[in-house]
C-alpha cells in the first residue's frame, strides 16, 4: 500500500462499515457495550452489532452501558504507524458524551516518549457516530488528495462546524433513561405515538421539533436534510451524507429511496445516500429503533 502524508484512526464511534475502514485504510480503536455493568465486551469483536441490537429488542427492560476505549487500546493503534514514521491523526466522539479523548491523549503521550518523532493530533470531533463517520471521510478525501497533516486539521475544524446528526427514534424511553428528556414527557409521547426530530451538532443535543406516527417522522428528518442544504446555499452533491439505522434493516432500505426522491425532485439531481449501521456508542441512547442522517459539508465542494 501507498505510504500516505499521516494515518487516520478513529475510537468505534464512527460506525464505519468493515469495508470501509479497510478501503480507506482507517484504524478502529474499538469501544466496550455491557448488560449487566460487570462484563464488558468489545463492540464488532467480542460482540457484534446486529447481536447487541438483538439483545436490546428482546430485552427492553435491560439498558446496556458503554465504556471509552484505554489509553493502551490508543497505543496499540498508534504504534503500528508510528514504527513506520507515519504521523497520525486521531478523531474522537465528542468530549459531551465520552472520556475516549482523554484516553487518546494519555495514549499520543505516551507515545511521544517512544517514538518522538512521530507527531498524534488527537481531534475532539463534537461528533458521535454517522456525524464522526462522515467527518472521518472527509479527512481520509484530504490525505488522499496529498493535503499536510497541518492542512488537514485546519481545514477539518472549519468543516466540523457544518456536521451533523439528523434523526429520530422509535420511542422516548431511551432519552429519558438516559436523562435527555423528562418521564412525563416520555409518558406522554409514547401514548400520543409522538416522534422527536433531533439535531446532533457541536456534541449537543438539540429538539427540532415533533410529527405524530413513524412515517411522518421519517419524512420530518428528510425536512430537515433539505432544510440543512438551503442553509449552507448548497446541494445535496456538495456534501457527504449516510443514512444510519440500529435494528431494523428494512426500514433504512425504504428511508434510502425516499430519501434520494425527494432530493431528486427538490434539487433536480439524482444522488445515492448509502446506509450504515449505527452502533453501540449511541444505539445505548437512542435506543435500537433509531434512524437517520450524517451530513458534513465536502471538502472539495468548497466554494
Amino acid at each position: 500500500m501507498k505510504k500516505t502524508n499521516f494515518c487516520v484512526v478513529s475510537d468505534g464511534s464512527c460506525d464505519l462499515p468493515e469495508q470501509t475502514l479497510r478501503d480507506k485504510d482507517i484504524r478502529v480503536v474499538h469501544f466496550l457495550v455491557s448488560f449487566d455493568g460487570r462484563e464488558y465486551q468489545r463492540e464488532g469483536i467480542d460482540i457484534q452489532l446486529k447481536d447487541f441490537y438483538q439483545k436490546m429488542v428482546d430485552h427492553p427492560d435491560i439498558i446496556p452501558k458503554t465504556a471509552a476505549p484505554s489509553p493502551q487500546d490508543f497505543y496499540e493503534a498508534f504504534e503500528g504507524p508510528a514504527k513506520e514514521g507515519q504521523d497520525i491523526i486521531c478523531v474522537c466522539i465528542s468530549t459531551k458524551l465520552s472520556s475516549s479523548v482523554q484516553s487518546a491523549e494519555i495514549a499520543a503521550q505516551m507515545l511521544k516518549d517512544n517514538y518522538p518523532d512521530s507527531q498524534v493530533v488527537v481531534l475532539d470531533s463534537l461528533c458521535a457516530t454517522l456525524m464522526q463517520a462522515v467527518y472521518v471521510l472527509e479527512i481520509c478525501r484530504m490525505r488522499d488528495a496529498g493535503y499536510s497533516l497541518e492542512q488537514t486539521v485546519t481545514t477539518i475544524k472549519e468543516l466540523g462546524k457544518t456536521a451533523r446528526i439528523l434523526f429520530t427514534v422509535g420511542d422516548l424511553n431511551y432519552l429519558q433513561k438516559g436523562g435527555r428528556i423528562g418521564k412525563v414527557t416520555s409518558i406522554a409521547g409514547t401514548l400520543l405515538n409522538v416522534k422527536p426530530l433531533i439535531t446532533l451538532q457541536d456534541g449537543e443535543i438539540h429538539s427540532s421539533g415533533i410529527k405524530r406516527g413513524r412515517r411522518k417522522s421519517l419524512n420530518g428528518i428528510i425536512d430537515l436534510l433539505i432544510r440543512y442544504c438551503r442553509d449552507y446555499h448548497c446541494t445535496p452533491a456538495d456534501c457527504n451524507i449516510i443514512i444510519g439505522y440500529c435494528y431494523d434493516h428494512e426500514e433504512a432500505v425504504r428511508l434510502q429511496k425516499m430519501t434520494e426522491d425527494r432530493l431528486h425532485e427538490t434539487f433536480g439531481r439524482k444522488i445515492s445516500v448509502p446506509i450504515c449501521p449505527i452502533g453501540a456508542t449511541i444505539g445505548v441512547h437512542a435506543g435500537p429503533y433509531s434512524i437517520g442522517y450524517g451530513v458534513i459539508r465536502r471538502s472539495d465542494r468548497l466554494s
